[in-house]
C-alpha cells in the first residue's frame, strides 16, 4: 500500500516506517495518526515481522511535534477521544520490540511518540521536550506518565513546567534515550541493535515485553484519562488559542 504520510520498508524480520511529511518537520497530523494506527493493526498481525524500527524522512526531525494548525481547532471532546494517545498506546502495546532512531527534533507529540518505543537512539543534532506550556496546553498523550517512568518525577516535572528543550547529551545523562550516534549513523544502529533481538528466542522477546509493559503500566491507564481531562479543559481556554494563534502566525511570517 502507498500512504500519504509515511514510507514502510519491510526488512527480514522487521519493518521500517519512515514518517514522511518532511516540509512540515515530520509534524503530526490526522492522516498520520490514522495511517500509524492502520500500519500498526497490520504489522502486528504479520507473522515476518518481529521488530518495528521509526525514523523521520528528512535529517533536520523525528516528528517536530503535533501540526499545530490542526491542534489549534481542537475541543474538548477531541481530547477525550485520545485521538493521539490511542495511537501511542497501540505502539506501546505492539507485541515486539520498536526503536525510535531519532535525528534532529522529537518534540511535543513527537517526544510523546517516542516514549511510546521501547528504546531510542539518538543523534549528536537530537533535541528532545515537552513544549506544550507555551501552547496554553499540557502534553496529552502518554507524555506526563511515561517521561515520569523514563526520567523521574523531578525531572519530568521540570521538563513539562518549564517547556524546555534539551540537547542528546542531555537526554542520555538523564535516560530519555539509550545511546548517541552521529546523525547518519542512527538508522544503522537501529538496524544493527534489532538484528541483534531478532537473534533472540522469538518467544522469550515476546514474553519479556509483555513482562516489561506489565511492570510499568500498573497506574498508567489511569494517569492517561487525567492527561486526556486536563488537556480537554485547556483546548477550550482563550489562552490556548492565543499562543496557537502567535505561534502559527510568527511561522508563516517565516516563510
Amino acid at each position: 500500500m502507498t500512504y500519504e504520510t509515511l514510507t514502510i520498508d519491510l526488512h527480514e524480520g522487521w519493518a521500517e516506517i519512515t514518517l514522511n511529511r518532511p516540509s512540515v518537520l515530520n509534524a503530526i497530523n490526522l492522516t498520520m495518526v490514522q495511517e500509524l494506527g492502520q500500519v500498526i493493526d497490520d504489522l502486528a498481525g504479520n507473522e515476518d515481522v518481529r521488530g518495528l524500527i521509526f525514523v523521520g524522512a528528512g535529517t533536520k526531525a523525528f516528528v517536530a511535534g503535533a501540526d499545530i494548525s490542526e491542534l489549534v481547532e481542537r475541543k474538548t471532546q477531541d481530547a477525550l477521544a485520545a485521538i493521539n494517545a490511542g495511537l501511542f498506546q497501540k505502539i506501546e502495546d505492539f507485541p515486539w520490540p520498536t526503536i525510535a532512531a531519532i535525528r534532529g527534533y522529537a518534540l511535543g507529540g513527537g517526544c510523546e511518540l517516542s516514549l511510546s518505543m521501547d528504546i531510542r537512539l539518538g543523534g549528536r543534532s537530537t533535541q528532545m521536550g515537552q513544549p506544550e506550556v507555551n501552547l496554553g496546553i499540557i502534553p496529552g498523550a502518554g507524555g506526563p506518565h511515561r517521561l515520569t517512568r523514563l526520567v523521574g518525577p523531578g525531572m519530568a516535572r521540570e521538563l513539562i513546567y518549564t517547556g524546555k528543550i534539551i540537547d542528546s547529551e542531555e537526554c542520555l545523562r538523564i535516560g530519555l534515550i539509550n545511546h548517541i550516534h552521529d546523525d547518519e549513523e542512527v538508522l544503522e544502529a537501529a538496524r544493527t541493535m534489532m538484528k541483534t533481538i531478532l537473534k533472540k528466542s522469538q518467544m522469550a522477546v515476546r514474553v519479556a515485553k509483555v513482562a516489561l509493559n506489565a511492570a510499568v503500566n500498573t497506574a498508567d491507564r489511569r494517569s492517561q484519562m487525567i492527561e486526556c481531562l486536563g488537556q480537554g479543559m485547556l483546548f477550550d481556554t482563550e489562552d490556548q488559542k492565543n499562543r496557537m494563534t502567535r505561534f502559527l502566525e510568527r511561522r508563516n511570517a517565516k516563510k
